[in-house]
């Protein structure tokens, strides 16, 4: 069983992970289903400007998601999810 506290997240309280996991939630489905460009174009009176913005890695973005779930359900449960046992049948 994991500890809460040697966790990365320690320290935050639940009210500050939901809010951020909320946000994290939300920037995952922006950039999956490309809500967010990632190149705006634009002129003003002194010329045409331009702003790139790189797209996050999902998987890295996902796991960060996973993390933070796992501290929220560490503690408000005071446990971790285990894994089911793996079962062969033949």
């Amino acid at each position: 069983m994991r500890d809460p506290n040697g966790s990365i997240l320690a320290g935050m309280s639940v009210d500050v992970l939901r809010r951020q996991l909320s946000f994290m939630q939300q920037a995952y489905l922006d950039l999956s289903t490309g809500v967010k460009g990632e190149s705006y174009s634009y002129s003003q009176g002194d010329g045409a400007k331009s702003v790139t913005y790189t797209r996050a890695n999902l998987q890295q973005l996902v796991q960060a998601i996973l993390q933070v779930q796992a501290q929220i359900d560490m503690l408000t449960t005071g446990r971790t999810r285990r894994r089911k046992p793996m079962m062969v049948a033949f």
